[in-house]
């Protein structure tokens, strides 16, 4: 089964987007955002999670990892590298996968 080719959010979805969830930012490119975790450990159980998430929607963000600090990135490179409703969605659930952490 073929994926639709994924279209970019206009402009002003995004900034919406990133008005509702100041956390977040597109100031470099793709929808970006770092958490500073309590522990290395907690760090990488959040990755995993994120892993899942992506894996599972098959849309992959790119991942840094310092020590307790996890910076996501989700960018749809299918879009043109642009910003997509996918990328909004799974940054949401980022959100709720960190928020379950604490």
């Amino acid at each position: 089964m073929t994926r639709a080719k994924p279209t970019p959010l206009p402009e002003s979805e995004v900034r919406e987007f990133v008005r509702q969830n100041p956390e977040w930012s597109t100031e470099k490119g793709p929808l970006a955002r770092t958490w500073d975790l309590a522990t290395f450990p907690e760090a990488m159980r959040f990755v995993a999670k994120i892993g899942e998430l992506a894996e599972a929607a098959d849309h992959h963000p790119d991942i840094d990892i310092r020590w307790k600090k996890v910076t996501l990135a989700f960018i749809t490179h299918d879009a043109g590298n642009a910003i997509t409703a996918l990328d909004t969605k799974l940054a949401a659930e980022a959100d709720l996968i960190a928020r379950s952490m604490k």
